[in-house]
Parts: structure tokens; sequence; C-alpha cells
């Protein structure tokens, strides 16, 4: 890789354009770049590892923001550009990072994403070719370029930073192995080890689960043989490789003791069975000896009871005999009984006749017989007839009255449409001339609306033209943009096609060669011989590649020409709107337009009622004759209704006279007839009320006679007598019942004492059923006892064989996990160091890196030797470290004066310096070859001059212009002044107020 040149804007301290041509400073070999603090000497080299990779190097990464110049003017932009020769092809790398820029339209700033571009140097036509914007084609195509190195690579092969290896050589091996692992890219060993830890722990977890499986199992078995005096569980812990033995071991002890603790159970629950087989038999004999005793004295207390009982049994059977001879009595009880009943019916009945009694009947009329209310019926009855004829001169009267009534509300009708009438035709010449105004008003409006109406069209017209005005302003600016991009195409298709052309004539005579036939004239001379025919150049036009330019020449200008149709189109309908809305705005017109609307709907509102007006005339004309023919009707009728309201007058009084006498006190004919017909139905009444009662106290003294006869033939004293004796038919039963159940009980209690059993128990000594009870109890529990000690062990001796089975299973199905996990552990072990077998504690990724470091030692040596005339040389030590300290990247300088190896942290300053130089140098030559052979001809020294006296910088320098035997170009970043004498080509930044600007220096400019 050779860098040509640097192109930087607006980037770190520089505010403008700087450029560095390398080439230039590369035709010395070495070159010196310096300058004050802080002029931007290091921003040199952020801008090119930025270019090759879109990162400033280590701890300077950020931001865009944080890249662009504070000195730089706002329209600006920062930009990056390297051009450089990589693998044999000449690349321009342009980047711009992400920032801020102002906005094309209104104000304020917008942040504009970062750009980048790759273009590739074609020789043949001397131009340059694009190859890609894309920031993820670039990065890959730089870094397959660069043979896949990173930017940590870069930066420590390339930008040689000596503060950073002199810690190197001062560092631990743990410092020292993240160098070499960002150099080296040894994360696949690392993530072997990670891996590797990985295994073993997933395999510890699966034996610990495994362990964790057999111990709960166990546990479980020490549960269920915790009653057999089993040995406690052994006390390992999950892990631990004889856990397995052990518990398999354990579980067979206890499972051979449960089965013995099984057997022993058996035979108890056998004896305990006997036991209560016997003592079942006892307690059901001694049951039945206290039945049959119990018995017996239940029976001897009932027959006392019985005896007790006798009296009521005789009373009882005394009650059923009087009870026969009452029933022949019976009959004669029930005839005077039904005679009383009537009786009082009958009075009950005259008593509520006469309470109804009509108030217009006299008092005394309660104890008259009932030949006289009979007599007085029939003159009520005459009355009542007579009172026909006064009921038709009553309705009459009604009639007149009702007549009456309606002359009246017709009077009260006419006079109200009278008045009524009177009230409107007052107001009549108001009205009309109202009605007369308001059509006048209607006739202005609408023409006033005919007239705002003429007016609206035009402002509308306007207004739509002011819009489309505001519309096409936005496409005539589309329109003219995509007008002026069609002309860019087109002339840039335009330029193709000429330089395809001209191309394409430059190399015509191949063209034409390749035409040319043995034998055949050629087209141009006409000479058959063709001795040395042209031959096509790389890049040669074909007529097809000119035709497509061509093509797309042609078709661009059509699409052109659209556009410009496009364009005239668009801008004569904006001008023609333009010119319609007269220069006024859209809201002017709005509001024109609006006013209008507003005044032209109100006008025609009101116009809209000149056909309501003249139909409101034509009807007030009408209800103004309607009015005066009502106002002369209802005087006629008035006039007519006074001699037939006089005429029914003098009828009615007469009528009234009539009915007078007819009604006597009562209030109408009505009432009198009411009174009359009320009267002759009590009278009625009244008189069959008097003959019921006579009847029925005729028969009550019959019936107290027949009583009286068949009370004495039956030996009762009197009637009462025999009424008390007689029982109903639920008494008669009860006391039936009674005598009855006497008479069962004492047949029962004869047969109970009769029985043999019974009475031999008696004579025996009394039964004690409760010892017998708790002597079978007691031998009931010890068979509950021994039956559940008998299920319990079974129980326990099959649950110890299954856990047992299952312990086993476990067992088995851990040998496997374990074995494996041995085997990883071991592997994990040896790859971390932390095995016994590793000697020399040292990680697989250590043992690679120092494997790289030896290589980098050897080859830093070929240079450090020619530095130090030969004194020093590096050598990588695998040595076992103290302590816990990793081992296989230490570093040691050999004194060739001493023949003694020391460390590098021993080292003076100077040789620190030319030490540090020597292993980078080794190293980039290293991690060129790791990153596949990409020769490396431009290299940056970043400082450390200084520790050196003129003797070994001397040196220093010589081992330096060495390289440009390989054609190589070394950059020296330094302060050190006595450089600036040794090396004629220089690179000066110079910092300003303004920002920092670079100079290049030649030989003949530093000399003088």
């Amino acid at each position: 890789m050779r860098l040509h040149r640097l192109t930087v804007a607006a980037f770190g301290p520089f505010a403008g354009t700087e450029e560095v041509d390398f080439d230039a400073l590369s035709t010395a070999g070495i070159f010196l770049l310096h300058g004050p603090t802080g002029a931007g000497k290091t921003s040199i080299l952020d801008a090119v590892c930025y270019a090759l990779y879109g990162e400033v190097p280590g701890a300077r990464q950020g931001a865009g923001a944080a890249l662009r110049s504070d000195h730089a003017a706002a329209g600006t932009a920062t930009e990056i550009s390297l051009e450089l020769t990589v693998a044999g092809r000449r690349l321009e790398i342009t980047r711009r990072p992400a920032q801020l820029r102002r906005k094309l339209r209104g104000t304020g700033f917008t942040t504009e994403k970062a750009q980048s571009w790759l273009r590739q140097y074609d020789a043949d036509s001397g131009d340059w070719r694009a190859l890609s914007r894309s920031h993820q084609e670039i990065g890959e195509e730089i870094s397959q370029l660069l043979g896949g190195m990173s930017r940590d690579q870069f930066c420590q092969v390339v930008l040689l930073p000596q503060g950073d290896f002199a810690r190197f050589l001062r560092a631990d091996a743990e410092a020292r192995g993240k160098l070499l692992g960002r150099l080296f890219d040894t994360r696949r060993f690392a993530a072997v080890e990670d891996r590797l830890a990985e295994l073993r722990r997933a395999a510890e977890h699966q034996v610990r689960a495994g362990d964790e499986r057999l111990l709960s199992v166990a546990q479980r078995i020490a549960q269920a043989a915790r009653d057999s005096s089993a040995p406690p569980l052994p006390e390992r812990q999950p892990g631990d490789p004889g856990l397995a033995p052990a518990v398999l071991e354990w579980a067979a002890l206890a499972r051979s003791l449960a089965v013995e603790r099984a057997d022993i159970a058996a035979a108890a629950l056998e004896a305990a069975g006997s036991r209560q087989a016997a003592a079942r038999t006892a307690l059901d004999s001694e049951r039945e000896l206290a039945r049959l005793q119990d018995r017996f004295a239940e029976t001897r207390q009932r027959a006392d009871t019985l005896e007790q009982r006798r009296p009521a049994r005789d009373q009882a059977q005394a009650a059923l005999d009087r009870a026969h001879k009452a029933e022949l009595v019976a009959p004669a009880l029930e005839l005077r009984e039904d005679a009383e009943r009537a009786h009082r019916g009958a009075a009950a009945e005259h008593d509520r006749v006469l309470h109804r009694r009509p108030a217009h009947l006299p008092a005394a009329l309660a104890e008259a017989g009932a030949e006289q209310l009979v007599a007085l019926e029939r003159s009520v009855s005459q009355q009542l007839g007579a009172l026909d004829a006064a009921r038709t001169a009553e309705q009459r009267s009604a009639h007149i009255t009702q007549d009456r009534a309606a002359l009246d509300q017709e009077a009260r009708s006419d006079e109200a449409i009278l008045a009524d009438a009177v009230g409107w035709l007052s107001g009549w010449e108001s009205t009309r001339a109202a009605l007369l105004a308001r059509i006048d008003e209607a006739q202005v409006a609408a023409a006033r609306a005919e007239q705002l109406a003429g007016q609206l069209d035009p402002a509308a017209r306007q207004l739509a033209a002011a819009r489309r005005r505001d519309d096409l302003q936005g496409a005539v600016e589309n329109a003219a943009q995509a007008l002026n991009a069609a002309k860019e195409h087109t002339n840039q298709a335009h330029e193709r096609w000429l330089e395809l052309r001209e191309r394409r004539l430059h190399g015509m005579a191949a063209e034409l060669a390749a035409r040319l036939a043995d034998g055949e004239p050629c087209a141009v001379c006409g000479s058959a011989d063709h001795p040395a025919p042209a031959r096509a150049t790389d890049g040669q036009v074909d007529p097809a590649a000119e035709e497509s330019a061509l093509n797309r020449y042609r078709s661009l200008g059509q699409a052109r020409d659209r556009a410009d149709v496009a364009h005239s189109a668009v801008r004569e309908r904006y001008v023609a709107a333009e010119a319609e809305a007269d220069g006024a705005s859209v809201a002017e017109l709005t509001d024109l337009t609006r006013r209008l609307e507003d005044e032209h709907r109100a006008a025609h509102t009101l116009a809209a009622g000149t056909h309501a007006a003249r139909e409101a005339l034509e009807s007030a004309e009408r209800e103004h004759r309607n009015r005066l023919a009502a106002q002369s009707g209802a005087e006629r009728r008035i006039a007519a209704r006074t001699s037939r309201r006089e005429a029914l007058d003098a009828e009615q009084a007469a009528l009234r006279d009539e009915l007078a006498k007819a009604r006597g006190d009562a209030p109408s004919v009505a009432a009198r007839a009411a009174q009359l017909e009320s009267g002759a139905r009590w009278l009625a009444a009244a008189a069959d009320a008097v003959r019921t009662v006579e009847t029925t106290a005729v028969r009550l003294k019959e019936a107290d006679d027949k009583l009286a006869t068949a009370a004495f033939r039956a030996g009762f004293d009197t009637p009462g007598a025999a009424a008390d004796a007689l029982l109903d038919t639920a008494g008669r039963r009860a006391t039936q019942r009674l005598v009855d159940e006497w008479q069962t009980e004492a047949a029962k209690i004869a047969e109970r004492l009769a029985e043999p059993d019974t009475a031999d128990a008696a004579a025996r000594p009394a039964a004690d059923p409760e010892a017998a009870r708790t002597a079978h109890d007691m031998a009931e529990h010890a068979l509950r006892e021994a039956s559940s000690a008998r299920a319990t062990a079974d129980d326990r001796r099959t649950e110890l064989a299954r856990l047992s089975r299952q312990a086993e299973s476990e067992v088995r199905a851990l040998g496997p996990l374990r074995e494996e996990y041995d085997r990883v552990a071991r592997l994990a072990g040896l790859a971390a160091g932390t095995s016994s077998d590793n000697e020399r504690r040292m990680r697989l990724e250590a043992y690679v890196l120092a494997a790289r470091l030896e290589q980098v030692a050897a080859a830093a040596t070929v240079r450090l030797q020619r530095m130090s005339a030969g004194r020093y040389a590096l050598l990588h030590s695998d040595a076992r470290a103290a302590g816990r300290s990793r081992s296989g990247l230490g570093l040691q300088v050999v004194d060739a004066w001493t023949g003694s190896a020391r460390d590098t942290s021993t080292l003076s300053g100077g040789e620190t310096f030319f030490a540090s130089l020597a292993l980078a140098l080794g190293l980039a030559d290293v991690v060129t070859d790791e990153a596949g052979g990409v020769r490396l001809d431009t290299l940056f020294i970043d400082e450390g001059f200084g520790s050196l006296d003129d003797q070994t910088l001397d040196e220093v320098l010589d081992v330096l212009d060495s390289l440009r035997e390989r054609d190589r170009s070394v950059g020296i970043v330094s302060h050190v002044a006595d450089l600036r004498r040794r090396i004629p080509a220089q690179l000066e930044v110079v910092k300003e107020r303004q920002g920092s600007t670079i100079l290049a220096l030649d030989a003949d400019r530093t000399s003088g």
C-alpha cells in the first residue's frame, strides 16, 4: 500500500482545504512531519485512518461533529480525500462525516448524513471510474484489499506509536496479551477457551443435576425407611464422585431391613386376629343374655302399668253402653234441632225486614200483622199507577230546559262571532297597507339579487384563477427542476456519446483491421496485403456501445423535449391564471366572494317572499269578505232567537204547576215514584216474614213434645240427659280404641311372660356387656394396629424396592454424564491454564500469541542489532511466571557485551526508544504477513527521537533509510530540531488563530 495524495477540508484544526503530496515527499525515502504542539500533526494521520476505515484511531474516535473544524466557515463541508495504490489498483477514497449544514429553505440547520465515494483510476482512458457510494461496500472492498487488516492493526503497523511500544516493553503478560490479541485477532482461540469453559459448566451442571436427582431419590428412600431402623443417609454433596456407590450400598441395607420388619408384622397380625375373634364371640353371648333379662324386666313393668289403667278402661266401657241407649233418642233430637234452627232463621229475617223500613212509612207498622201489611201494599200500588201522566209532563219540562240552554249557547256564540268580526274589521285598512308594503319590498330585493348575481360570478372565477395560480406555482418550479435535470442528463449522455465516438474513431484502425480477410482488398487502401493490421487496445469501443450511447442520448433528448413541453404548458396555465386573478390574493378574493354571497343570499331570501306576500294579501281580502258575512248572519240569528225563547218560557211555567201537585214533598216525579215502589216492596216482604215466623213457632212446639216422649222410653230422665250421653263419631272411636288397646296389651304381656328363654334368663345372674365390650375393643384395637403395621411394612418394602430401582436407573444415567464431564473439564483446564497438566499455566490464546511474539522478537532483533551496533537482541521467554501470573508472553533483551539476558523494563530511555522502534518495525512485518502479505510502502513513526544521542540517532536513521531498499517511505513525526537538519524533505504544520495550514518544504528551503 502506497499513499499518493491526502486532501482535507474543515477537518480537525484545518479550517480550509489542505493537501499533502506523499509522492513528492516519498522521493527522499524519509520525510519529517513537524510543527508546534496542537498544530495538527497527528490529525494528518487521523485523516488517513478515517479515509480508509471511516474512524479515527483509538481514543480519538468520535462523532462527525467532533471531526469538524471549529475554525471552518459555515458553507465549507468537512471532507477527507485519500489517493493511494493498494494491490496494484490506484484508488481514491472520499468521505464526509455526518455534520450540520444550513437548510436550503428557511432558517436553522439540519444534519447531513455521512457520505462516502470510492473511485478507481483507469490508466487507459486517464479517467476516474466510480465504484461505489455505499459505506458497507467501500469498507468491505478496502478491508479485502488490505488483506483483512483491522483498524487497530493498521494503526500499529502503519502509524507506529512509539509510546505504545515503549509501554509494551514494560508491560506484564496480561497487557501484552491484550495488545497482541487486537493485532493478530486471536478471538477464535479465546472463543475456544470460552466454549470449553461453557461445555465444562454445562457438563458440571448436568452432573450436579443428576447427583441432585439421585440425592432426591435417596431422601425419599430415607423418608420411606424412617421407621425401619435404617442407617442415616451418607453425607455426600452433589459432584462427589463417591456419591453414587454410597447411595446404592445404603439403599440395599435399608431395603433388607424393611423386608425383615415386614415378616415380623405379618406374624403379629395373625395372632391379633385370633384374639379378636374370641373376644367377639364372648361379646355376642353377653349381649344376648342382657337383652333377654331386659325384655323380662320391661314386660313386668308394662304389666304393672296396665293394671294401673284398668279403672279408665272400665269407665270407657260404661260410656260406650250409655251411648248405645242414647242412639234411640237421636232422631227426635235431630228433628227438634231442625225446627229450632228454622224458627231462629225466620225470626232473624223478620228483624232484618223491619230494620230496612223506608223512612216515609210510619214506625207503627213494625207491630202490624200480615193481613194489615197486605192491605197497605195494595193501596201503595194504586198510587204508583196514577203517576204515569206526571212522568210525561216532567220529561217535556226537561226537554224545554235543554232547548232553552241550547238557545242561550247559540246566543253566546253569535255574540262572540259578532265581537270578533267587529274587532278584526276595525284593523283592516292597516293590515292591507302592511301587506302591500311587503310586496313592494320583495320586488326591490329581487332586483338587488339579480344585480349581486352578476357581480358574484366574475368574483368566483377570479378566486378560482387565484387558487390555480398558487397551486401551479409549485408545479412550475417542479417542472423547471425536472427540465433542468433532463437537460443535465441529456448533456451528460451527449458528452458520453461524443467521448465514445471519439474513442471509437481513435481505434477505428483496429475496428477496420478486424474486418480484414486474407486475399480480400482493404476498404481504405484497396491493397490485398495486410502485413501489420492494427490491434485493438484495452477499452476499445465497438459500434454497439456507440449506438447504445447514441440511443440513450436520443431517448434522454426526447425526455428533455417532453419536460420542456410540460414546463411550457404549466407555465402558460400559470400565466393565464395570474392574469385572470389580476394580482389579487386568495384571501382578498375569498373575503370579497363571501361578502357578495352573503348579500346575495339575504336579497334572494327576501325576494323569494314575493309570492308569499301576494298570497297573504289575497288571503286577507278573502278573510275580510268572510268577516262581513259572519257579522250579518249573527245579527239576523239574534233577532229570530228572541221570539223562540219567549214561547218556551210560557209552556214551561204551565208544566211546573202540574208537576208540583204530582210530586208532593218529593223533589221530582221520579223520586215520588221511587218512594212508592220501595214502600210497596217493603210491605210485601214484611207480610211474608210475619207469616214465616208464625209457621216455624208451631213446628218447634210439636218437636219438643216428640223428644220428651222418646227420652222417657229410652230410660233417660230428661231429653238433656239423653243428649249428653250421645257420642259423636270421633269420640266413639277414641273410647272404643282405648278399650281395645288395653285388651291387646294385656294379651301381649301374658304371651311374653310365658316365653321359656326369657324366664330362664331372668333366673340367671345379671349380665355385664360393658366388660365384654371393653375386652373386644382392646382386641379390635390391637388387630387394627397389627394390620396397619403390616400394611405400613409392606408399603415400605414396596416403596423401597421401587425407589432402589429408580436410584439404580439414575446411577446408570449419570455414568456417561460424569465421563463426559471429566473429559471436558480436563480439556477446559488445559486450555485455561488452570490444570496441573499445564505446567506453565499458559492459556490457549496466550500460547498462540507467544508464537506470534516469538516471530515479532526475531524480526525486531534484525533491526535492533543494527541500531545497537550488534549489542542487543530481543528474546521471547515462555518461562513460568511467579505466583498466579500467566506465562508465555515474557520478553527479554540479551546484551552481547555481558552475555546476560534481562527484562526489557531495565532499558534506558534511548535504549527503550530504538528497542521499541525495532519492535514496531518487526511487528509491522509480522502483521503484514498475517494480513496476507500486503505490501506497506508508507510508514509513520511518532515521537521518541529526543532520547537518542547523535551516534544512536545516526544508526537509527540508517536503519530507517535502509527501508528505501524495499521502495518504502517513512514519515517521522517529531519535535527534535536536529532532525530538521538531517531530513531534507519536510512537512510543516503551522498553527494560527484562524486554523492550521500545511507547508511542504524541500531540501533547498530547509538548508536556506
